[in-house]
């Protein structure tokens, strides 16, 4: 999920309870919370360092007791005030735990198992970014800011008896809890929706229903066939209707492909992409030169790509020059 929901789930974390088990404990809530992140560090040496080390060790459940003792140093450093070590390590571990939660639920995936399997692990019920989420936690972040206003003019400022957020906090967290189980079997029916049909005469041999940011009954639709990727809308409000889909023909095999591979640069992105597509461009620079390109398919497609790796190759398919961009990113 996207740094201002992590930092909200920590803040609430804080008020429905957890404040309780240490001093200092918001501070190093909101930390934990966005702790597995620090791996955002690896994107100083380049886009590829960054695909490749994003949502790696630091993203795992081996290390994710490390991740919280971390917030509970730098608070304890930064303050020198007393903490309870026990009830401050559990804490951030629970914010740490809920960090890997929310980012199991994107398109985009974690590999929580790290470092016995690097397989990405993803759920695919919610977006990057939601707009629901948001909104809601919006509201219960405001709330007791107005509602403290509002007592205060009640009162004149008499300041006792004042909300501290805690009803809201555990709102926001049980809203997040239903969303969550719900957008679960939004997704259910839609990956359901999409198996049942079949594209060109084929039956899908797998498929993919990817979150929508705002609309929870919209679904974007991937089905790999033998031969081809089918891209399609779902709108869970109405019947699914596959016969407006787009379909982009997966090339034959050839041997750029193969030497492509052979690449760093491709090699780690394949590990990464979940649908790889395809597609080798004749060109003259290098003469009797070839380019290939891969681009993962949960987040763009070939007229307009996101992830996306690229090798420059010449007449005797020698890798002269390959790059990784993320492009145009439809986040998830």
């Amino acid at each position: 999920m996207d740094p201002l929901t992590h930092t909200a789930t920590g803040l609430f974390l804080s008020r429905a309870g957890l404040q309780r088990w240490t001093p200092q404990a918001t501070p190093i809530l909101l930390l934990a919370a966005n702790a597995p992140d620090i791996d955002i560090v690896t994107s100083f040496g380049g886009s590829l360092n960054y695909l490749h080390y994003h949502r790696h060790l630091t993203h795992s459940l081996v290390a994710s007791p490390f991740m919280a003792i971390l917030p509970v140093l730098l608070v304890k450093a930064a303050g020198r005030k007393r903490v309870s070590w026990r009830g401050a390590f559990l804490a951030a571990w629970i914010a740490v735990l809920l960090h890997l939660l929310l980012d199991l639920t994107n398109s985009y995936g974690i590999r929580l198992l790290l470092p016995f399997s690097g397989e990405w692990l993803r759920l695919d019920t919610t977006n990057v970014i939601d707009l629901w989420i948001w909104a809601v936690f919006l509201f219960s972040i405001a709330s007791p800011f107005l509602a403290r206003l509002v007592t205060s003019e009640i009162t004149s400022g008499a300041g006792r008896g004042h909300p501290q957020g805690r009803g809201f906090a555990i709102f926001a967290l049980a809203f997040l809890l239903l969303y969550e189980c719900g957008r679960g079997a939004l997704h259910a029916r839609a990956a359901a929706d999409l198996e049942s049909r079949v594209y060109h005469g084929e039956a899908p041999l797998r498929v993919a229903a990817l979150p929508d940011a705002a609309n929870p009954l919209r679904w974007r639709g991937l089905a790999e066939t033998r031969d081809a990727y089918a891209v399609t809308e779902i709108n869970l409000a109405r019947d699914f209707d596959p016969s407006g889909a787009l379909f982009f023909h997966k090339p034959a095999s050839d041997r750029a492909m193969d030497a492509a591979r052979r690449t760093r640069t491709f090699q780690l992105f394949l590990t990464f992409a979940q649908f790889p597509y395809w597609k080798v461009t004749p060109i003259s620079n290098p003469q009797n030169g070839r380019q290939v390109e891969v681009l993962d398919m949960r987040f763009g497609s070939p007229p307009a790509p996101g992830f996306m790796a690229t090798a420059t190759l010449d007449d005797r398919l020698r890798a002269v020059e390959t790059s990784f961009t993320f492009g145009t990113l439809r986040p998830r």
